[in-house]
């Protein structure tokens, strides 16, 4: 009988500490004041950041029900995560750019998209800095950045600072939240101001 009741209070001790120290944890994060990381503008910036055909709203959430696979609504409005390697930008060689699935709003080029290894599309940079907002994630244990696009708020993915050279920075992003324009229909669909950039 003491044998139990010392197992019993021994394990209310350690969740105990468990919890104090997550807590811990989690008020150092908050607590924090971290840097946000700089956005570095692709070099097709100077390319006016909204499309003159068409504004980039969001359309209500009954047409985005429409519009979007459920993949893509799951991940633009719920956060959700796809799949690494089955996705379709992932390996995505031509050159082009990538816009908003939700509004059409450009937000990365081919010149800027690298092979990370990871199974999704990665950018070392947006193609206007004002495109992308930035926001601290702690789903997981530990905080990490969050990536949406500005006039939409649809999750993208998440910001790195293990990309390669100039910027450092790996924008790991999901396929779904994309939608992938190729240099030979850019004027078509009132992207022509792009091709220059490419």
């Amino acid at each position: 009988m003491r044998f139990v009741y010392r197992r019993d209070k021994m394990r209310w001790l350690m969740s105990g500490v468990m919890v104090a120290g997550l807590a811990a944890v989690l008020l150092v994060n908050a607590a924090t004041d971290r840097e946000p990381q700089a956005v570095y503008e692709s070099e097709a910036a100077g390319v006016a950041s909204e499309h003159p055909n068409q504004p980039y709203s969001k359309p209500a959430d009954a047409v985005l029900r429409k519009q979007l696979s459920a993949l893509q609504y799951d991940v633009t409005q719920n956060g959700a995560t796809e799949k690494p390697f089955s996705n379709p930008y992932w390996d995505e060689k031509r050159p082009g750019i990538y816009v908003d699935v939700v509004t059409g709003e450009p937000l990365f080029s081919s010149k800027d998209k690298f092979d990370s290894g990871t199974g999704w599309p990665s950018f070392t940079r947006p193609l206007n800095k004002t495109a992308i907002v930035q926001h601290t994630d702690y789903k997981l244990i530990f905080p990490r950045t969050e990536v949406k696009s500005r006039y939409a708020d649809s999750h993208l993915g998440h910001l790195f600072d293990d990309g390669p050279a100039p910027t450092g920075l790996r924008y790991c992003v999901n396929s779904a939240a994309l939608r992938f324009i190729p240099k030979e229909a850019l004027s078509d669909l009132g992207y022509g101001a792009y091709l220059s950039k490419l």
